[in-house]
């Protein structure tokens, strides 16, 4: 059986856990009676813990938000969870970076020895994009703001910045959203009564904010995929709007480490069949050639279209860079 106060945080573990609790369920999951279960609500009460009880025949508890912030419990995989998010907080783009390793460094000093040396195991470096440049940071205040007009479903008005002399875009703001980085807000453009999807950093909020708007839902109901498709330049689903099939002459185990979405499979040892997409049919080629090799199409006659078109222009400049190498010099060297 165990002790008291090992009881006490297993109670306090569930309760933290989901927010409503049925009494006799707890009772059951701690192996202890009711009264046991109302005596321990109390102790935790007197702890700080504003836990709330319901009565009739199915009533229980749930643990309430408070003032002041108790003691937290966390269980060994919160800890890991916790660490991996603290430490990847630095990409984020948020402006939490300093307060993020501040937290992370608090939590390690009150760790036992056994959860410190777990955490100090997952040291985790996050990497951005490459070619995207430095991160752009969004000030805390303006996320705040967007959050703020999110939650109050209040219409936004914002510039590109605070003496923008463009009049302010009036959106209906719906959701916020991460990517790789960056901070983005998915909104009803009441202007161009389309949805938009814009970048936080470049979002200077105007005040006072706008009347209160009905929410809408997001084509497809997904936010997720809505933003997804959108990033590959497709209006509705999560798909590539050019979709092509290739033959690559090499190996699948050349190719497989550049498959990225999309799906590749062996035809015999030296040659491997390959679907991928883009947001156009001359990028697809494009990105095709990347692989160095012959290329035989299967489809669709799009895509050999793209090729054709991708050889002109690379024949095109080769001639221009050719003409250039050739232009005779003047009497100082330049050309």
């Amino acid at each position: 059986m165990a002790s008291p106060t090992s009881r006490l945080l297993q109670l306090l573990s569930l309760l933290q856990a989901r927010r409503d609790w049925p009494g006799a369920l707890l009772a059951d999951r701690l192996d202890v009676s009711h009264r046991t279960i109302r005596r321990d609500v109390d102790r935790l009460r007197e702890m700080g813990y504003r836990i709330e009880a319901t009565m009739g025949p199915d009533g229980g508890y749930h643990l309430d938000a408070g003032s002041e912030l108790p003691p937290l419990l966390f269980d060994d995989e919160q800890i890991v969870a916790l660490a991996i998010a603290l430490q990847t907080a630095a990409v984020a783009g948020s402006g939490f970076e300093e307060p993020a390793l501040r937290a992370l460094a608090t939590v390690r000093q009150v760790l036992p020895s056994r959860l410190r040396h777990r955490l100090d195991a997952v040291d985790v470096t996050s990497v951005p994009r490459s070619g995207d440049g430095p991160t752009p940071q969004v000030a805390v205040p303006g996320l705040l703001a967007l959050s703020a007009a999110i939650r109050a479903r209040e219409v936004l008005r914002f510039g590109r910045s605070t003496d923008d002399p463009e009049p302010p875009r009036r959106v209906e703001p719906h959701h916020l959203v991460t990517s790789q980085g960056r901070w983005y807000l998915v909104a009803w453009d009441l202007d161009r009564d389309d949805w938009r999807i814009f970048r936080a950093d470049r979002i200077v909020p105007r005040t006072p904010t706008g009347p209160r708007f009905r929410p809408r839902e997001v084509p497809g109901g997904d936010v997720q995929a809505f933003v997804a498709a959108r990033f590959k330049g497709s209006d509705q689903t999560d798909a590539w709007p050019c979709v092509g099939t290739v033959v690559l002459h090499l190996p699948i185990e050349a190719v497989r480490p550049f498959v990225g979405d999309g799906t590749a499979e062996p035809l015999g040892q030296e040659r491997t069949r390959y679907t991928a997409g883009a947001w156009s049919w001359v990028a697809l080629a494009a990105s095709l050639n990347r692989f160095d090799t012959d290329i035989d199409v299967v489809e669709p006659p799009e895509l050999v279209t793209a090729f054709a078109q991708l050889a002109e222009r690379n024949a095109a400049t080769a001639q221009t860079v050719s003409r250039g190498a050739r232009r005779p010099a003047d009497r100082d060297g330049r050309r």
